[in-house]
């Protein structure tokens, strides 16, 4: 029988997404990719640090044992297949135990997730992202600037989500963009009882929260997860009655009415956060890994006038 992902979590993402190669990046970036792969290649034994998706990956793989496989880490990447050596060397340094890899050397790398079944791509490539929303999987932007403590909450995985955009639909986020706050409040609340149409990161909450459930009574790490939203009430209601709908639960809820996201994620200490705004993903970078999804009217790209 030929190898299978199925039932399995499985989480793709770029050689810079798991590990700091921001200074050969800018080797690239300043040269060329011959001279970036030929770097690679002279640092072969030396290990490459842990980036921003480091410490989730690093968690998220503990949650294996030796008689059930419940999450596959894959490796897919702009890179070169000679620069892929150090990403697996690196990982196998820091105990990852990865094993499978897709390296285009600089084509698009978004179209393996179909293969591979997805159900999360991270990349510090802003086109690969934008291409593998479009294309129906969840994926972020890494901010590499974000502040990694590998070893906090070692026996709990925390994943914190905004809502509108991100779990949700950018329905009414449209509205408050065009019409402002007291037409968004006015829209929420007439509409309590209608579920919000989902979002592009609602398959991985879903995906998230059963391997929650599965793992919950055997596995000495849990899972926790929380909604972080600048909603506030009453328009709160409708979101959590979204969430009962989709039969999904979360363990925190901050409607936050505004504010900063940055000092509440500080003290949740998110192995990654992830909303589609800018200004929220920079406040929220100090608190931990953050992850910018590339999608919704905040990230609509403008075409200049002729």
């Amino acid at each position: 029988m030929p190898a299978t992902l199925d039932n399995q979590l499985v989480v793709a993402l770029s050689a810079r997404a798991l590990f700091d190669f921001e200074e050969e990046n800018q080797v690239f970036e300043a040269q060329d990719d011959t001279a970036y792969m030929q770097l690679q290649l002279s640092r072969l034994e030396s290990a490459a640090k842990p980036g921003c998706a480091f410490p989730l990956v690093k968690k998220l793989l503990a949650l294996n044992t030796t008689g059930e496989q419940r999450v596959e880490v894959i490796i897919v990447s702009r890179n070169d297949p000679v620069s892929g050596l150090r990403v697996f060397r690196s990982a196998d340094h820091h105990g990852l135990g990865l094993t499978r890899g897709v390296f285009t050397r600089g084509r698009p790398a978004y179209r393996y997730l179909t293969p591979l079944g997805a159900n999360l791509f991270l990349s510090a490539h802003e086109e690969d992202v934008r291409n593998a929303l479009q294309a129906g999987y969840p994926a972020a932007r890494v901010f590499a600037q974000s502040a990694i403590e590998a070893d906090r909450h070692p026996h709990e995985i925390r994943i914190a989500f905004d809502g509108d955009a991100v779990l949700f639909s950018d329905e009414a986020e449209r509205v408050y963009q065009s019409q402002g706050l007291p037409a968004f409040t006015e829209h929420e609340r007439s509409k309590a009882f209608q579920p919000l149409p989902p979002g592009p990161f609602k398959p991985l909450l879903d995906a998230i929260h059963k391997l929650q459930l599965a793992t919950a009574n055997d596995s000495p790490i849990k899972i926790r997860t929380a909604l972080v939203t600048a909603r506030s009430a009453p328009a709160h209601e409708r979101a959590i009655r979204t969430l009962m709908g989709w039969n999904i639960s979360v363990d925190e809820a901050m409607f936050l009415g505004g504010l900063e996201k940055g000092p509440f994620l500080k003290e949740f200490e998110p192995d990654f956060f992830f909303d589609d705004q800018t200004r929220h993903c920079q406040s929220a970078a100090f608190a931990g890994p953050v992850g910018h999804v590339v999608s919704g009217v905040a990230n609509e790209l403008v075409v200049p006038a002729e």
